[in-house]
């Protein structure tokens, strides 16, 4: 495979003798701390617009329509200024997500990962002082340039850094620190909801200390072997090998794969932007596009974003729509645990392909009792063993979600590229997936207002079709070093037709 680094052409799953060290853990672990700012601010967005006093302070016209007397249960919070101020943090990463790929080749997926936690702390504090909707939305844009930062460079760290045999769920640990953080968020909100005037200011300035743990974490950190190599610095790659495999690993075999790939990616050194929308790279683009993508239309993220609303929607009350919110955090983050246990031993297409078809029963469930129960004009209230059934199915819904798309979304783009378009394929991936959060966000409020409980059948047509985009195209990459990953496409029945196979070795004739 022309760029595509070292391809072996069996895709041997060897991990050059490599053991599960202490070292490999914490330095993953700390890395895929990144995941929890990213999950904070899921939670955190979602709760405080479930709080009055932050309402009255920004958003007045949202608690008048839930004061009028008869209103319309799927219309009380559309509201332009509160969407822009949900959805400003994900088009500010979309742009530094970009930016972040280009960066990252240049200083490293450390350097980046400091940046993306030190934008976050200020992101933090201005939205803790904040007075107005524009010192709200500045906030939230500092917020979104560290995501976009952070989210860019520590999946793609820790593909670079784990075993093979055991990357994904290495990998999947950043959706593990996501659900942790969504998690922490949901009970620091149901916490501050009592304290009256000022609650909401300290749910958003508490996001400085997840961003605290990412910068502390990226300190104490070496960067990947294949970014030092990258950048003419060996030796170091040799140390960082050396001390996340272990003293009886063949560092030396795994360092000459990660350099001949690197050599290979500047032998092409045209531009990595460039160079994925070539014909030979037409699967990778496909997947940085696709998998994000569809990752966001199951709807997983406005259910996180606005659960306390969609909960109040449901029949819940304040208190109670924030509670749970708790509910489904929790649940998400035990279903990524069984994930991150299940994903190297069943691979990735078992995973994704039973998660879609949970999830689509739930999203049908959900519409069928709404519709049943609220009415198509919404203006019916729903009876409590009703709503207990809307929290059961939409906790399933997030069980699926957590052991299928939450982890693998992250884990599959940051183990399929080959090195030269590492950086950029992670930079669009992380950009789709900011990107069509924005979107969904920004019109989601919109959507529950005019297509009322139908929405979630929508959300349900396009997991039916992601569902069957993985049965078709998705190959399984189950414990393939990253310099093998080519043979995996070369043997797949429509992507091959693209993989452009490495030259062949001429044999030596012997002397006379």
């Amino acid at each position: 495979m022309a760029g595509g680094g070292f391809v072996v052409s069996d895709a041997p799953s060897a991990d050059y003798g490599g053991r599960v060290t202490f070292s490999v853990v914490v330095t993953c672990l700390m890395a895929a701390s990144g995941g929890l700012i990213f999950g904070y601010d899921i939670g955190i967005s979602g709760g405080v617009t479930a709080m009055e006093s932050f309402l009255a302070a920004f958003f007045p016209g949202v608690l008048r329509r839930m004061a009028a007397a008869r209103r319309d249960q799927y219309c009380i919070y559309d509201s332009h200024s509160l969407t822009a101020f949900t959805s400003s943090l994900y088009l500010a990463g979309l742009a530094a997500s970009l930016v972040a790929g280009r960066v990252t080749r240049a200083v490293g997926r450390q350097a980046v990962m400091l940046a993306g936690g030190a934008l976050f702390f200020g992101g933090a504090a201005v939205n803790a002082a904040a007075v107005n909707v524009a010192m709200l939305i500045v906030g939230r844009m500092l917020l979104g340039f560290g995501i976009g930062f952070t989210n860019q460079a520590a999946p793609v760290y820790l593909a670079e850094t784990a075993p093979p045999r055991w990357r994904g769920a290495f990998t999947a640990g950043f959706q593990l620190f996501l659900s942790v953080g969504n998690l922490a968020a949901n009970l620091v909100n149901y916490g501050t909801s009592r304290i009256p005037t000022w609650g909401w200011r300290l749910s958003l300035g508490l996001a400085a200390a997840p961003a605290a743990v990412i910068f502390a974490g990226a300190l104490l950190i070496p960067d990947t072997p294949s970014s030092l190599v990258l950048r003419g610095k060996h030796e170091e790659a040799r140390a960082a090998l050396r001390r996340v495999r272990g003293p009886k690993a063949d560092v030396d075999a795994e360092l000459e794969n990660v350099s001949l790939a690197v050599e290979s990616a500047r032998a092409h050194e045209d531009g990595a932007f460039r160079r994925i929308l070539l014909r030979e790279h037409r699967h990778h683009l496909v997947m940085a596009v696709a998998v994000p993508l569809f990752q966001q239309l199951t709807g997983v993220s406005v259910i996180a974003f606005f659960s306390p609303v969609f909960f109040q929607t449901a029949g819940f009350g304040s208190s109670g729509a924030l509670m749970g919110a708790v509910i489904l955090g929790a649940v998400n983050l035990a279903s990524t645990l069984v994930s991150a246990a299940a994903i190297d031993r069943y691979g990735r297409r078992p995973l994704l392909l039973t998660g879609g078809f949970v999830m689509v029963i739930c999203q049908v469930g959900v519409a069928w009792i709404m519709g049943s129960q609220i009415g198509g004009n919404g203006g019916s209230a729903m009876a409590r063993p009703y709503s207990m059934a809307v929290l059961a199915l939409t906790c399933v819904f997030s069980a699926a979600f957590g052991w299928s798309w939450g982890p693998l979304s992250w884990v599959i783009p940051g183990e399929i590229f080959p090195v030269e378009i590492r950086s950029a394929g992670q930079g669009i991936s992380v950009a789709v997936n900011l990107g069509a959060t924005f979107l969904l966000t920004q019109t989601f409020l919109a959507t529950l207002c005019a297509l009322k409980y139908a929405t979630f059948v929508y959300y349900a047509a396009w997991v039916a079709i992601m569902t069957a985009f993985v049965a078709a195209f998705l190959p399984e990459t189950k414990g393939v070093p990253l310099e093998a990953m080519g043979a995996v496409w070369e043997r797949h029945w429509y992507w091959g037709r693209f993989v452009q196979p490495p030259p062949a070795k001429v044999a030596e004739e012997p002397a006379a």
